[in-house]
Formats: structure tokens, sequence, C-alpha cells
């Protein structure tokens, strides 16, 4: 992951714009700025999140407020979208990540 030097022109702006600020980062981090505004908008509104494992085990499901699911499969090092499903759905396990061992790294080789 690309490290940003914010100094204290961002930091300023971050306080007092921060829509703005967070635009330049973005564009200075190569990320794509109207892609992720459309997921904070989407996530900011969303009351509840679970998370379940699929049955076969190599994949699993977001369940937004009980009424939506996004599917995402592995797909040897990484996890793909495979689609959403609209009904009613019981709550997940929140305890389903506290067995996991490894550390996760934010560095992307």
């Amino acid at each position: 992951m690309k490290e940003l030097k914010i100094n204290w022109l961002i930091k300023l702006g971050l306080k007092f714009s921060p829509n703005l600020a967070m635009r330049f980062l973005s564009k200075n981090s190569g990320a794509n700025w109207p892609l992720l505004n459309k997921l904070h908008n989407l996530f900011g509104q969303i009351k509840r999140i679970d998370i379940i494992p699929t049955t076969a085990g190599r994949g699993f499901i977001l369940i937004l407020d009980k009424k939506m699911s996004l599917h995402f499969y592995q797909d040897h090092d990484h996890f793909y979208y495979d689609g959403f499903e609209m009904g009613e759905y019981d709550g997940g396990d929140v305890t389903i990540f506290d067995n996991l061992n490894s550390p996760i790294s934010n560095s992307r080789e």
C-alpha cells in the first residue's frame, strides 16, 4: 500500500472540508473517489452488517440490515463479488473472527 504524507495543509482540509480533502487524498493514492464516495454513502445508511461463511467454505456473505445479501467467493489469493439476493435473513455470528490466528498485514505484495 502506498504510504501518504499528510502535511498540515491536508490536516486543515480534513478538519474544515473533509470531502475535498478525501478527494485530494484519493487522487494521490490512486483510489477511485466516486466509487469510494458511493460505498461510503451506501454503508453509512446500513444499520447492521452480518457476515456468514458460505456453505462451500470458500466464500462469505455480507448481510445488510437483514434484508439484502452480498456474496463473495475465493479465487486463489483473493475474493470476488458474485452478486446479491434480497429477502429476510437471520443475524450472523459476531464471533466469526475470534479464532483467526495470523495477523493481517497492510502491505500489498
